[in-house]
């Protein structure tokens, strides 16, 4: 490895000041994969800011309806949450089938959504359950927010610290894993809102990364079932096709993973 400066933040207005002080900083909160990108010397920040241990970044909040993650909380935290699963069962369960033991006791949601790995499941729930993503500047609507394959609005030293949402009526996950990285080939989350309209977030599978599917938000929204979502029509030209899967293998597990997530919700 790279010679690096570590940095433990102890608020957020201490990580945002050191990373200004920085050549090349990068924040890492679990590092689940900022650290492997480093053994391979494929990233060589100058320093890193480590924003785990910031108090005011971590847990989980509960007020009525409103919902809110620190985003240093881990997977773990989220899954175990049983007040979170009372009222959104589709994101304790989504968050119980990241990675490993490991993965979950390290990783984090903000880690996960700052790094929008096309194939990570936060994404796609952020986008089903129409959250806000909060920072040190300012709050961002995740329909703003996510702009590309490990793209995303944030800006240079701006810092993911919580996001935000409102419970659904209805909320369930479902992925296709692979096997060895259990990363999702497809993961479709839909969520119905407390309003009636459904939202349907998907990931692992967009040749773009994570993304809506409108027909069937709009399927659901007027009918919801999983035999709703079984004649939807999913675009094979914007799939991903690799080694693991070609454009209409993903096309297909997309509708399935709909189906069964639809299903869970019930």
């Amino acid at each position: 490895m790279h010679n690096t400066s570590y940095h433990r933040a102890s608020s957020v207005d201490d990580a945002a000041a050191l990373m200004a002080k920085a050549e090349d900083g990068k924040f890492v909160s679990g590092g689940q994969t900022l650290i492997p990108t480093m053994k391979q010397r494929l990233a060589a920040p100058s320093d890193l800011i480590d924003l785990r241990h910031i108090a005011a970044m971590k847990g989980i909040s509960i007020n009525g309806n409103q919902v809110t993650i620190g985003a240093a909380t881990t997977h773990a935290e989220v899954a175990s949450s049983k007040e979170l699963r009372a009222i959104c069962p589709g994101i304790c369960d989504l968050a119980g089938h990241i990675g490993d033991p490991a993965v979950r006791h390290m990783g984090t949601i903000g880690g996960s959504i700052a790094n929008n790995d096309p194939a990570a499941d936060y994404p796609a729930a952020m986008m089903a359950l129409n959250a806000q993503i909060m920072t040190n500047k300012r709050t961002i609507d995740t329909d703003d927010f996510f702009t590309g394959m490990f793209e995303t609005a944030l800006e240079d030293g701006e810092i993911i610290t919580a996001v935000s949402f409102a419970a659904p009526a209805k909320s369930a996950y479902a992925k296709f894993p692979n096997p060895a990285s259990r990363y999702a080939m497809a993961g479709v989350f839909v969520a119905k809102l407390k309003n009636g309209m459904a939202r349907v977030g998907v990931t692992g599978a967009g040749a773009g990364g994570v993304f809506r599917h409108e027909g069937m938000e709009k399927a659901l929204t007027e009918n919801w079932s999983a035999d709703a979502v079984a004649n939807a029509s999913v675009d094979e030209g914007m799939m991903l096709a690799d080694i693991h899967g070609d454009s209409a293998y993903r096309a297909n597990l997309v509708k399935v993973m709909a189906k069964r997530a639809v299903a869970a919700a019930g």
